[in-house]
């Protein structure tokens, strides 16, 4: 398998990119320990003109700031004080594009991720929501900014192969206060059955 090359994360869509990343592999190598999995949902947020976007109406503070970087970056946020959401920063300077992962299944460091998140749960919903992926892969806030090009946390590229049928395409989840942005159809998932 192959890391990711920035001119992915480059491209000109966040909703073509958060696609793209279904069936790639997420990557973490904390204190020498690999973990990762496989991504199997992601949220697209188009930046200024997505009001469900916290980038929107061109919003710039310290914790916004890192989405305004070159894509290939991770932007890492505190969701209800508790949960680390984990982002991809997508396209050029100043275009503040991002894409949630929002599930995974697990594929490699199993056990370590289990000692992460000790839960009797099956593998499939070990990782299925946001905060529960950076916790199964050791992802926090003092890793926003971290390049996704390094050895620290990456996405590969595999071999699995998607077909239309297999990609469900739905509104984003818990974005209500972005009114009609938040029935645009950004939100995209796999069936984790599929990768058993």
């Amino acid at each position: 398998m192959s890391k990711l090359l920035q001119s992915f994360y480059l491209q000109e869509s966040a909703v073509k990119v958060a696609r793209q990343l279904l069936g790639k592999e997420l990557c973490t190598k904390i204190n020498g320990k690999l973990t990762s999995g496989i991504i199997t949902e992601t949220e697209a947020y188009m930046g200024i003109d997505d009001k469900a976007s916290h980038a929107w109406n061109n919003r710039r503070t310290q914790r916004t700031e890192i989405m305004y970087c070159q894509g290939g970056v991770a932007y890492v946020y505190l969701c209800y004080g508790i949960h680390s959401l984990f982002n991809v920063v997508t396209n050029i300077q100043d275009v503040p594009h991002a894409v949630l992962i929002r599930s995974i299944f697990p594929k490699r460091g199993f056990e370590l991720i289990k000692k992460r998140r000790p839960v009797n749960k099956p593998l499939k919903q070990i990782a299925s929501g946001p905060g529960m992926v950076s916790q199964a892969l050791g992802i926090d806030c003092s890793m926003t900014g971290t390049s996704l090009l390094g050895n620290k946390i990456w996405i590969e590229n595999n071999d699995l192969q998607l077909t239309e049928k297999q990609i469900t395409t739905t509104v984003r989840i818990g974005v209500d206060y972005a009114g009609n942005d938040a029935m645009l159809p950004y939100r995209f998932l796999i069936n984790p059955e599929i990768l058993n």
